[in-house]
C-alpha cells in the first residue's frame, strides 16, 4: 500500500516539483556505530526511551489524583475542568474547520499542480491531521493534569508548610513536559523507523504543518480568551473594592479557565509544535546540505544517516537527563526545605533549570564522542556538541536574564512599584515599558552571542561535510534550546497551577464551612494555618509568574533560530544549491529589501489585532459582570452567570483568532506569489522583528504582573490607590505577555512552513510560463489578506453608543455606575 505513495521521479532520477515533501530519507541501517550497532537499532532504543518517558508522565498524573484534597476545593477544580472541556471542544471544531481549509489548499497544490500520486497526497493530509491532533491532545492532557494539581496545591497550603506547595505544581509540570517531549519524539522516530524513506519527507512536512496549525490557533485563541477573562475579573477589584478571586465575581471561574486556556493549552501545544518543527527543519537541512558536490556521491547516504541518528539519539538521551535532573533537584530541595517554615519558591526552580542544563551539556558531549568521534577530521564530534551546547546553555541563561526584569526581587519590578506609589497607573505603565525595552537589549545580545560562538565553531570543520555549515549551527543551537524541553515546559506549567490554586482557595469559601477546623483535623490529621496558607499561595504565585515569563523567550528564541534553518531550505531551492540568483539575496535587490520592510509591518498589525480582540471582549465581559454581580446576600456567583462569561470569552477569542489566522494565511500566499526573494526578506523580517517584539511585550507584562504581586503580598496594600495603579498596569500587561508575545512563536513557524509550499507553487507556475496566473493569485490573496486585516479592527471594535459628557462629568474613575 505504501509503495503507491512514493513520489514519481523523472527519467533522469531528479525529483519533480514538490519541494521538501519529496525528500528521500536514507536507510538508517547504513550508519554504523561501535562496529556492531546500526542507526536503526540505536533509534529503536530511542523509541523505547520515549515510551518510558510517556509512562512516567501518565503515572505521575495518577499519583497527583491520589493526593489529599478537601471536597470543597475539588468541586471548584472540577468545575474549572468542566468549563475548560467546553472551551476545548469548541476549539476542536474550529480547528477542524481551519484544517479543512488548509488541507484543501494542500490537496489542490499537490494533486493538480505538483502531480503527486493520490497516495502521497493522502499521506501528507493524514500526517498534517496527526500533527494537529498531537497539539490538541497535549492541550487536553495539560489541562487535566493542572486541574488535578491546582486543588491539591491549595489544600496542601493549609498545613502552613511551603515544601508541598512547591512540590505539587512542579510534579504536575514535569508530567506535562516529559509526556509532551516523549510523545513528540515517539512520533518523529516512528516516521523515521516505520515508514519508507520515499514518503518520510511528505510525512514530516505534513506533520509539521498540522502541528503549527494547531499550535497557532490554540495559542492565539487561548491568549485572547485568558486575557478577556483576566481583565474582566481584575477590573471588578477596582470598581467594587472586592478581594482577589472573590467568589461573588462571575468572572473568576472564566479567569481560572483562562489560566488553563492561555497558560496551559497554549504553551503545551506551542512546546509540542516547537520541538517537532525544529526537528523537521534540521532533517530538511541535513537532506539538502549534505550533497555529492561536498562529500562525494558514495558518502552522502551514510553521512546523512549518521547525522540523523546522532541528532535523534541525543534527543532521546535528553529525556533521560531531564528526568535524572528532576530526581537530583527534588532530593536536594526535600533535604533543604521538607521541614522549613519559609522558602524562596524561585530558588528550587532555578536550581532544577541549571542542573538540567549542565547534565544535558555533559550528556551531549558523551553521546557525540561515542557516536561520531570518527566523523570528518576527528574534531567534528566535540565541535557539534559544543554548538548544540550553546543552545542548551541558553535554556538556562535566558531565564536568568528574564528574572532580572520580571522577578519579584528584580530592581526593575521594584521600580514599577515605586512609580505606582507616587505616579499612579501612568508611571506604573511607563516603568513597565522601560523594563520590557531594556530586556530586549540583554536577551538579544545573549542570543546573538551564543549564535556567534556557534557560527565561528562551525567554520572550522563542518564545511567539509555540508553546504552552509553556519546555518546548520543555528539549527543545532535551536535544537539545544529544546534539549531540556521537559524541564522548560515544567517550569512554565508551574505558573497556571499556582495561579489556580490561589483562586481555588478563595472560590471554595472553605474558611466559612461549619466546623471546618475540626473536620480537617479529624479527617486529615493536621491543624489549619489559614493566614499562613494564603501567604504561601500568593508567594508561590509570584514564583509561577516569574517562571511563566522565563519560558516565553526560550520558545520564541527557538522559533526564530529554527526558522533560520527553514528559510535556508527555501534559499537552497531558489538558488539551485546556492549556484544561481544569489545576488537576489541582497539589499541591492529591491524586492528583497521591500520584503524586509513588510515583515515588520505585519508583526505590528498582529500585535494590534490580538490586543483589539482582548479589548473588545474585555469590554463585553466587564459590561456583563458589572450588571450581574451580586455583593449582598450571595456567597458565590451563580453557575449560569459564570458560564456566560466563559461564553463571551470564547466568542471573542474565536472571532479574533479567525481574522488573524486568515490574514496571516493569505498574506503568506500573496507575498510568496509576488516574488520568492521578496518572501525570503519577509520571513527574515518577521523572525527578527517578531523576536524583539515578543521579548519586549513578554517581559514588560511580567514586570507589571509581579509588581502587582509585591503590592498585594509584600506591602499588604490591597484596596489602596497603589494597588489600583498596579492592577491597571497588570491589565495592560496581560495581553502583552499572554496574548500577542506568545502567539508570535507559532505564527512565525506556520508562516515559514506554509511558505515552503507557497514558494514552490509560485516557482512551478512561473516555470510553466503561467506568469499571469501567478499575478492573479498574488492579487487575490493580497486582497483577501487586506479584508481580514481590516476586519481585525473594524469588525472587532467596541460596538456601543458614544459616551456623552453627562456620563463622565465629575467622575473620571472606573465606578460601578460607569461600568454598568
Amino acid at each position: 500500500m505504501l509503495a503507491g505513495c512514493t513520489p514519481v521521479v523523472s527519467a533522469g532520477g531528479e525529483h519533480r516539483p514538490g519541494g521538501e515533501a519529496n525528500l528521500r530519507l536514507p536507510d538508517l541501517a547504513s550508519a554504523q556505530f561501535f562496529g556492531v550497532v546500526d542507526g536503526r537499532t540505536l533509534l529503536i532504543l530511542g523509541l523505547l526511551i520515549s515510551l518510558a518517558g510517556m509512562a512516567f508522565g501518565l503515572s505521575t498524573v495518577m499519583g497527583l489524583r491520589k493526593l489529599p484534597v478537601h471536597q470543597a476545593m475539588r468541586e471548584v477544580s472540577e468545575l474549572i475542568f468542566t468549563t475548560c472541556q467546553a472551551y476545548l471542544r469548541q476549539q476542536g471544531k474550529f480547528l477542524l474547520l481551519l484544517w479543512a481549509f488548509t488541507g484543501t489548499v494542500i490537496f489542490v497544490y499537490f494533486t493538480f499542480l505538483v502531480g503527486s500520486g493520490l497516495g502521497q497526497v493522502l499521506v501528507i493530509l493524514a500526517f498534517s491531521l496527526l500533527g494537529m491532533a498531537g497539539s490538541y491532545g497535549i492541550a487536553w492532557f495539560g489541562i487535566r493534569v493542572n486541574t488535578f494539581a491546582n486543588s491539591r496545591t491549595a489544600f496542601a497550603a493549609l498545613r502552613g508548610r511551603p515544601y508541598e506547595v512547591h512540590r505539587i505544581p512542579l510534579r504536575a509540570g514535569m508530567s506535562i513536559g516529559t509526556l509532551l517531549i516523549s510523545l513528540e519524539l515517539f512520533m518523529l522516530l516512528s516516521i523515521l523507523l516505520v515508514l519508507p524513506g520515499d514518503i518520510a519527507g511528505s510525512c514530516f512536512i505534513g506533520f509539521a504543518i498540522g502541528e503549527s496549525l494547531g499550535a497557532s490557533a490554540l495559542r492565539i485563541a487561548g491568549g485572547i480568551f485568558t486575557k478577556i477573562a483576566d481583565i474582566g475579573s481584575d477590573l471588578m477589584k477596582i470598581a467594587f473594592k472586592i478581594k482577589e478571586d472573590d467568589a461573588r465575581n462571575p468572572g473568576v471561574i472564566a479567569d481560572c479557565t483562562g489560566d488553563n486556556a492561555g497558560d496551559s493549552v497554549g504553551p503545551s501545544a506551542d512546546g509540542f509544535e516547537t520541538y517537532g518543527v525544529t526537528s523537521v527543519a534540521l532533517v530538511t537541512f541535513i537532506m539538502l546540505a549534505v550533497t555529492p558536490a561536498v562529500v562525494g556521491p558514495d558518502l552522502v547516504p551514510g553521512l546523512q544517516a549518521t547525522l540523523l541518528t546522532w541528532l535523534f539519539f541525543v534527543s532521546a538521551v535528553m529525556i533521560v537527563t531531564s528526568l535524572l535532573s528532576y530526581v537530583i533537584s527534588s532530593a536536594i530541595t526535600r533535604r533543604l526545605y521538607d521541614d522549613a517554615e519559609d522558602i524562596d519558591f524561585e530558588r528550587p526552580l532555578t536550581q532544577l533549570v541549571w542542573i538540567t542544563s549542565l547534565l544535558s551539556i555533559a550528556a551531549t558531549f558523551v553521546v557525540s564522542f561515542a557516536l561520531i568521534r570518527d566523523l570528518g577530521d576527528g574534531t567534528v564530534w566535540w565541535k557539534m556538541a559544543a554548538i548544540m551546547s550553546c543552545g542548551t546553555l541558553a535554556g538556562a541563561l535566558i531565564p536568568e536574564l528574564v528574572k532580572v526584569f520580571t522577578s519579584v526581587k528584580s530592581r526593575h519590578v521594584q521600580e514599577v512599584v515605586k512609580s505606582s506609589h507616587r505616579g499612579g497607573a501612568s508611571l506604573n505603565i511607563l516603568s513597565g515599558l522601560v523594563a520590557g525595552n531594556f530586556s530586549g537589549l540583554w536577551l538579544g545580545m545573549a542570543i546573538v552571542g551564543l549564535m556567534t560562538s556557534a557560527y565561528f565553531i562551525s567554520l572550522t570543520s563542518l564545511g567539509a561535510l555540508m553546504v552552509a555549515p553556519g546555518v546548520f549551527a543555528f539549527g543545532l543551537v535551536a535544537f539545544g534550546f529544546l534539549a531540556m524541553g521537559p524541564v522548560t515546559i515544567a517550569v512554565d506549567s508551574y505558573g497556571p497551577v499556582t495561579d489556580n490554586a490561589q483562586s481555588i482557595y478563595e472560590l471554595s469559601t472553605i474558611e466559612d464551612l461549619p466546623d471546618i477546623n475540626g473536620e480537617i483535623e479529624r479527617d486529615y490529621g493536621f491543624g489549619v494555618a489559614w493566614d499562613r496558607a494564603k501567604t504561601l499561595l500568593e508567594q508561590n504565585d509570584g514564583a509561577g509568574n516569574t517562571f511563566k515569563a522565563t519560558a516565553k523567550p526560550v520558545l520564541i528564541g527557538t522559533a526564530v533560530v529554527g526558522a533560520t534553518t527553514m528559510i535556508f531550505s527555501i534559499m537552497m531551492g531558489l538558488t539551485d544549491g546556492l549556484t544561481a540568483n544569489v545576488d537576489r539575496l541582497s539589499l541591492l535587490y529591491a524586492p528583497f529589501l521591500l520584503g524586509l520592510i513588510t515583515g515588520g509591518a505585519i508583526i505590528h498589525w498582529f500585535a494590534g489585532a490580538s490586543i483589539q480582540a482582548v479589548t473588545t471582549g474585555s469590554f463585553r465581559a466587564v459590561e456583563f459582570i458589572a450588571s450581574h454581580i451580586e455583593l449582598e446576600g450571595a456567597a458565590k456567583a451563580s453557575e449560569a452567570d459564570s458560564k456566560r462569561v466563559v461564553e463571551i470569552c470564547t466568542q471573542y477569542a474565536q472571532r479574533g483568532m479567525l481574522n488573524i489566522f486568515l490574514g496571516i494565511f493569505f498574506a503568506t500566499l500573496a507575498f510568496a506569489f509576488f516574488d520568492p526573494f521578496f518572501f525570503i526578506g519577509y520571513l527574515i523580517s518577521i523572525a527578527i522583528v517578531g523576536l524583539y517584539q515578543a521579548i519586549f511585550m513578554a517581559n514588560a507584562g511580567g514586570a507589571w504582573d509581579n509588581a502587582k504581586k509585591i503590592v498585594e503580598v509584600d506591602l499588604g496594600a490591597k484596596g489602596t490607590d497603589v494597588h489600583d495603579a498596579s492592577v491597571v498596569g497588570d491589565t495592560v500587561g496581560d495581553p502583552y505577555k499572554d496574548t500577542s508575545s506568545v502567539a508570535l512563536n507559532p505564527v512565525i513557524k506556520f508562516t515559514t512552513l506554509f511558505g515552503l509550499l507557497a514558494v514552490e507553487l509560485a516557482v512551478s507556475l512561473r516555470a510553466s510560463e503561467l506568469h499571469t496566473v501567478v499575478a492573479v493569485l498574488a492579487a487575490l490573496s493580497f486582497a483577501a489578506a487586506v479584508v481580514f486585516m481590516w476586519r481585525s479592527f473594524y469588525r472587532m471594535r467596541i460596538d456601543a453608543p458614544d459616551i456623552t459628557p453627562a456620563q463622565v462629568q465629575g467622575d473620571h474613575n472606573l465606578t460601578p455606575e460607569v461600568l454598568g
